[in-house]
């Protein structure tokens, strides 16, 4: 029996397309791209700024947070896949990776603030670790804005999730200044206190962002 015309098939594979929406997902690909790189390399640039101080003060906080940075950054790869493959099926997966990312990192922060309250170790350098929480301050904010912007502009749960974890980050990068402040004026037990009130907010912003990725199945 003979198959269906090639004619056909072609109909039925591009079905569901309708012609003016094509370029419309390349743009919004493109856009979604542009905020991913924007923000990776301004998280990149913060973290290397974070770990150059680290190597210097080796302030178990600013660890917390470089690892953060570091994780934040690599969010970016997943997501910016997403777009290039323009699927929203890989944008909802990249959007699960980053809750999961946002999650660890508040693990990790919450483990170092606890082995700082079991073994103590005030940091050194505090001028320092001031200025590289100012660098992942201004890193994360910026990147938060890049990200929560494209994100709502593009109806993309997944960058607004990235979005809060960069906003997330921000916290973690001024608690390392109110970490080297309290140290300098002979507190070094609220370090790891800062450290677990990190996490707290950290843990809040991963059920935020959970909920954002998950009402995207019921958005659409």
């Amino acid at each position: 029996m003979p198959h269906a015309a090639p004619a056909h098939d072609h109909e039925h594979h591009s079905h569901g397309h309708s012609h003016g929406l094509v370029d419309d997902s390349i743009k919004r690909s493109r856009a979604g791209v542009r905020a991913v790189v924007v923000s990776l390399a301004v998280l990149g640039g913060a973290a290397l700024v974070q770990t150059l101080i680290f190597a210097l003060s080796g302030s178990v906080a600013l660890l917390a947070d470089l690892i953060h940075n570091f994780g934040d950054a690599a969010t970016a790869f997943p997501l910016g896949i997403a777009f290039l493959l323009r699927s929203e099926r890989a944008e909802r997966g990249a959007g699960l990776f980053v809750v999961a990312a946002i999650f660890i990192s508040a693990c990790v922060a919450g483990v170092e603030a606890i082995s700082r309250l079991v073994h103590p170790a005030p940091p050194t350098h505090l001028w320092a670790l001031a200025l590289a929480g100012a660098a992942g301050f201004v890193g994360n904010a910026l990147a938060a804005r890049v990200r929560t912007r494209a994100g709502r502009r593009l109806d993309s749960p997944a960058l607004v999730a990235d979005g809060h974890h960069a906003r997330a980050d921000a916290y973690v990068s001024l608690a390392v200044i109110a970490s080297a402040a309290v140290v300098a004026i002979g507190l070094p037990i609220a370090d790891p206190l800062i450290g677990l009130a990190i996490t707290a907010v950290i843990l809040r912003i991963t059920w935020q962002s959970w909920r954002t990725v998950r009402g995207y199945d019921h958005h659409h």
